[in-house]
């Protein structure tokens, strides 16, 4: 018999606290985690809002020690998923350090006297912003937005092409980073908005969300680049038009003063390896790339 366990969270920093109650995440050597949904709400909001610690409070009739860590990981990984939001999705994915996990359980009764485990666990996110400079940057956005003039006849070629150049024309390449490889803010929008310089994270993370806040379908791909005998860990966007997507990699175009590597099919995308979970059958059927490269 499986034992279901409830999941309460409550952001520290930005308040929230909510009872959860809805669908299964997964199994866990006969543990099922319930109440998913807006427990994955609660810490996306924590992320979204830099909580500096998001706490979720399991109640379980087993020992689940063994088992926290995945199930933290997958609520992460669930709560870092795509949504309509351009604040939430690859725009936190991609500005963040990842996470340590803290836990421990205290003996408890439940109905009739049964002894349970009351678990609480803490998750402490790595940012690589400040809150106060995300709202500077959604001032920014809201701003440049604006001013691009887009109304309801705006195809979304023309939103890319607009964005695109917006882009191309105000960041430049952040080459100290290859002197300080823990220099992350150089990934960021925030970087590239007011420092005009980043490297290709940054880039891409604000491509991501100029594209999202005028409504073009957009993800980030990370992978690997490889040119002429360099080879290097590599992020660049693929955006969608007219119902198929085509990769695009601001980045080198800017760095190589070029538009090679603009609208591309994956066929004539070269020098570009995605890492495995962007190459899954799953992933192509959500997000199908064109054949050919958007006619120019």
């Amino acid at each position: 018999m499986s034992v279901v366990l409830v999941a309460v969270a409550f952001l520290l920093i930005g308040t929230v606290a909510a009872e959860y109650h809805q669908k299964q995440l997964q199994s866990y050597s006969g543990l099922t985690l319930s109440n998913q949904e807006e427990t994955v709400q609660a810490i996306r909001s924590g992320l979204k809002n830099h909580a500096q610690t998001i706490t979720i409070r399991f109640t379980a009739h087993v020992d689940s020690m063994d088992e926290m860590d995945a199930i933290v990981d997958d609520l992460m990984e669930e709560a870092l998923a795509e949504t309509i939001d351009p604040q939430e999705g690859d725009y936190i994915r991609y500005q963040y350090g990842g996470y340590e996990t803290r836990y421990g359980y205290e003996p408890g009764k439940g109905l009739f006297g049964r002894q349970q485990k009351e678990y609480t666990v803490k998750i402490i996110p790595e940012y690589y912003t400040y809150l106060s400079w995300e709202e500077e940057v959604t001032e920014e956005i809201d701003r440049i937005v604006a001013s691009f003039g887009f109304d309801e006849n705006t195809t979304d070629y023309e939103k890319v092409k607009t964005i695109y150049a917006y882009v191309y024309d105000h960041v430049s390449y952040y080459t100290p980073h290859r002197r300080k490889p823990d220099y992350h803010l150089a990934t960021t929008a925030y970087s590239a908005l007011f420092k005009h310089s980043a490297v290709c994270q940054g880039y891409c993370v604000l491509m991501y969300r100029l594209l999202r806040e005028c409504g073009v379908s957009t993800r980030i791909i990370a992978g690997t680049g490889y040119l002429d005998d360099w080879e290097e860990y590599h992020s660049w966007n693929i955006v969608e038009i007219d119902g198929k997507y085509y990769n695009l990699d601001v980045t080198w175009d800017k760095t190589l003063e070029t538009t090679d590597y603009y609208l591309k099919c994956d066929r004539n995308f070269g020098e570009h390896k995605r890492d495995p979970e962007f190459m899954t059958d799953d992933f192509y059927r959500e997000y199908p790339m064109a054949e050919e490269d958007y006619p120019l």
